[in-house]
This record gives C-alpha cells, sequence and structure tokens, in this order.
C-alpha cells in the first residue's frame, strides 16, 4: 500500500489488443512473462480501481514477430503464419501512477495508525 501522494512504477510487458490463449502460448517461447501480462486498458483499468490517478503507460519498446523469427523457428512455429496475429501486439513499457493525497484520510490502515 502506497501512502497518500505515492508514485507508483513498474517496468512490465504489456499487451495492445486482445491476444488469444493459443498465441500466448506460442509467444511465450520467446518472452516468457507474456501469459501473464495485462492489456494496456485492463492496466489501466485496475490500477484506477485501486484509487490510482495520473496512469501513464509509456511503452520502451514494441516487439514484432520478426524479433522472434529464429527462435520461433526452432521450435517448429510457423512465423510468417503467426506473425500478422501479434506483431506489434506485445510491448515493453514503464506503467507509472499516482495514489491522490487524500485517498485514505477517513480510513485506518492498522492499530498504530488510527485517530
Amino acid at each position: 500500500m502506497l501512502k497518500p501522494g505515492g508514485r507508483f512504477a513498474v517496468s512490465d510487458v504489456v499487451t495492445r489488443g486482445e491476444i488469444s490463449p493459443a498465441i500466448r502460448q506460442s509467444v511465450l517461447l520467446w518472452v516468457g512473462c507474456v501469459a501473464g501480462a495485462l492489456e494496456d486498458v485492463e492496466y489501466r483499468d485496475q490500477l484506477a480501481a485501486a484509487g490510482f490517478e495520473q496512469i501513464d503507460i509509456e511503452p520502451m519498446r514494441i516487439y514484432r514477430a520478426e524479433d522472434a523469427r529464429e527462435l520461433l523457428y526452432a521450435e517448429g512455429i510457423d512465423v510468417d503464419a503467426l506473425g500478422p496475429q501479434v506483431d506489434g501486439k506485445f510491448m515493453s513499457a514503464f506503467v507509472r501512477a499516482v495514489k491522490p493525497a487524500g485517498a485514505f484520510e477517513n480510513q485506518c490502515c492498522g492499530p498504530t495508525c488510527c485517530r
């Protein structure tokens, strides 16, 4: 839990748009943490539901099917068939958000902080 005014910042793999389960499993061969990656809209929604504001997802690298051609080919995956379904759909990104200053003014967070 962040104190009011605290900032959330992580580097994560994020998807752009919906990805089918079959594609997630294939892409898992070349981006190890894709299986659990959140879609950018879902990431924003979950941070907002947790009370964060000023949510920003800054793409650092957008992955192309060509980036994994050699590895996928070695695994017997047809990159040319898979490519159009995944090209540009995965990115590494900085995710940032701020917990508003008055977020917990009237809430008790434990026995030592109640007023």
